[in-house]
């Protein structure tokens, strides 16, 4: 089977979803979001998750040229099977696995951490890392937003991104709403905006404000389809499934360092420079605790 097959596949899904009916847009984005289980599970089981008719997997097929839905599930299935088996387990999970009581929720928990990071590496590409970094260092400012736990993350890449990129600005300020801050931008500005299902209105609402405006949209999120209406220049997607009730963001964490280090690369010697003086300023200033010596 031609394997550039589920590869062009994805590409028609993710160009025609804005076209889509809700019902088949749905669907797609659960192809695009799930490939691995839209590989394995039978069509009732991808219709229960996605959670449409079968008819709706059937009908998309045959919009796409598929004869059917095994068809149409086929090179999904066969990218699967030839990509690389799943590691064993290492010696320390298992052993954690069967310690105590609460083993089993420590094993799955760091199995869960170390596959959702691994599948988020992966999937980027130093080509696309590369123009990223390059739009963000030649952009005039750079705004950055999330709400709620994204935040955390977003507050992060602020933090450490601002060495390299003083143009970086983390927003809303003082209170604001988003698009107050971004009332300002115009082309030749970036905005970099953080988020995950269920997705922040705040968050959408001020990517498509940024883009009427002409600001380049980087998304870094869970999926390659976040809202048909948005066409981000860029996007880097991360896996945030968890064992709990909310989002793991080992992943996310993981993109953003890689993130991170093709900005330190790009920034050159001026942001060595600037992180140098940034320490500097802090051990002048007694920002780190120092042990006493006991007398």
């Amino acid at each position: 089977m031609d394997p550039t097959l589920k590869t062009n596949t994805t590409a028609a899904l993710k160009d025609g979803i804005a076209g889509f009916s809700p019902q088949l847009r749905t669907a797609a984005k659960y192809i695009v979001d799930h490939p691995s289980d839209f590989g394995l599970d039978s069509i009732r089981e991808t219709a229960r998750k996605a959670q449409v008719s079968t008819y709706t997997f059937v009908n998309l097929a045959k919009i796409l040229g598929f004869a059917s839905f095994e068809a149409f599930r086929s090179p999904y299935r066969h990218a699967l099977v030839s990509q690389a088996s799943a590691q064993a387990d290492p010696e320390w999970l298992r052993a954690a696995a069967g310690s105590t009581d609460f083993g089993g929720v420590h094993a799955d928990a760091a199995r869960n951490t170390l596959s959702i990071v691994t599948h988020s590496l992966e999937r980027q590409q130093a080509e696309t890392l590369n123009a990223i970094a390059d739009m963000l260092i030649g952009a005039r400012n750079v705004y950055l937003t999330a709400v709620r736990s994204s935040y955390a993350v977003a507050y992060y890449l602020h933090y450490v991104g601002r060495m390299a990129l003083p143009t970086m600005q983390l927003i809303p300020r003082h209170h604001n709403s988003a698009i107050d801050d971004l009332n300002t931008a115009t082309e030749g500005d970036v905005l970099i905006a953080i988020t995950v299902t269920p997705y922040s209105r705040e968050t959408i609402e001020a990517c498509a404000f940024a883009k009427k405006k002409g600001v380049k949209l980087l998304l870094i999120t869970d999926s390659e389809v976040v809202s048909p209406d948005l066409a981000p220049e860029h996007t880097l997607v991360a896996s945030v499934l968890s064992t709990h009730n909310f989002g793991c963001f080992s992943g996310m964490m993981a993109v953003v360092e890689l993130l991170l280090a093709f900005l330190m690369k790009g920034g050159g010697d001026p942001a060595r420079d600037r992180i140098a003086s940034y320490e500097k300023l802090r051990i002048e200033n007694n920002a780190y605790w120092v042990a006493q010596k006991k007398h």
